[in-house]
């Protein structure tokens, strides 16, 4: 069982916990991201269980109705140990998906997959007819040009301030600078994107910008928050406009919780601050 500090953030160790914590979303007009927690394996058989279990999954989503979809790191898939072991993967387990009418979205990692990332992203988009979705990071210096080149790709693009700490050659590390590229890059996106974006933030000023842009040009999007944070702003902002919540499970939260901790020194006060309320 999960203790109380966890349990805010990750929906339990089975898929059944995560199916009824989509459910619980969906009586509050929230729809659900299922991640099952893995990454950055060494050996070939927890790639392959962790497909196997996406695609089970994709099958439980449909059977019951639930607005949800999912959402796969790549080295959950196995590229840590060779791009041709992470697409076959998720060439599955999407196929399966776009058989039963499951979005999937890829997540990103750091720098150094971004490349395999987005080829995969692309190429799968194209052959799904926009069922797939992958997320971008605006501390990438790089990443202006990837969403002019995702411009015409079918399928969804996340938009994320990035979790990672990249080199400061290849990223900006400026909080200010961030914030700056975040809503360049949504501006862009609400001017050239039929639709497809999704705001993946819970920075109100983020979210205002991107709802001004909505407002202004009127190119469909969708909200994108962590299961645990600002939840009531998620259940208000709803009533409004398609919000989705990134929900975790699995028996290997111990490691992804410490890991988001981990990530930057301003997730534990952030942390801190969601636990307590303030």
């Amino acid at each position: 069982m999960l203790p109380p500090i966890a349990s805010r953030f990750v929906a339990g160790e089975s898929p059944a916990t995560a199916l009824q914590r989509t459910r619980e979303l969906n009586d509050r007009d929230v729809g659900a991201i299922l991640n099952r927690l893995g990454e950055h394996y060494d050996e070939p058989e927890p790639a392959a269980e962790d497909a196997a279990a996406y695609r089970r999954l994709v099958g439980d989503i449909a059977d019951g109705g639930l607005d949800a979809c999912i959402s796969i790191k790549p080295s959950q898939l196995g590229l840590d140990l060779g791009e041709s072991l992470f697409r076959t993967h998720l060439e599955d387990v999407v196929a399966r998906a776009a058989d039963r009418g499951v979005f999937v979205w890829i997540d990103m990692e750091d720098h150094t997959t971004t490349d395999a990332t987005l080829d995969a992203f692309e190429d799968l988009a194209r052959e799904h007819d926009g069922g797939v979705g992958v997320c971008v990071q605006a501390n990438l210096r790089r990443t202006r040009e990837d969403v002019e080149r995702l411009a015409g790709v079918p399928g969804k693009v996340r938009f994320v301030k990035g979790a990672y700490d990249e080199p400061a050659e290849i990223a900006y590390t400026d909080g200010e600078a961030i914030d700056r590229s975040y809503e360049e890059l949504l501006s862009y996106a609400f001017e050239q994107y039929e639709g497809g974006i999704a705001v993946g933030s819970h920075d109100p000023a983020m979210i205002e910008h991107a709802t001004d842009l909505h407002a202004t040009h009127g190119t469909p999007f969708e909200i994108q928050m962590l299961m645990g944070v600002r939840e009531e702003a998620q259940y208000d902002l709803a009533a409004d406009y398609p919000v989705y919540q990134y929900v975790p499970y699995g028996d290997r939260w111990l490691s992804y919780f410490y890991r988001r901790l981990a990530e930057k020194t301003g997730n534990l006060r952030f942390a801190l601050r969601a636990i307590l309320g303030r």
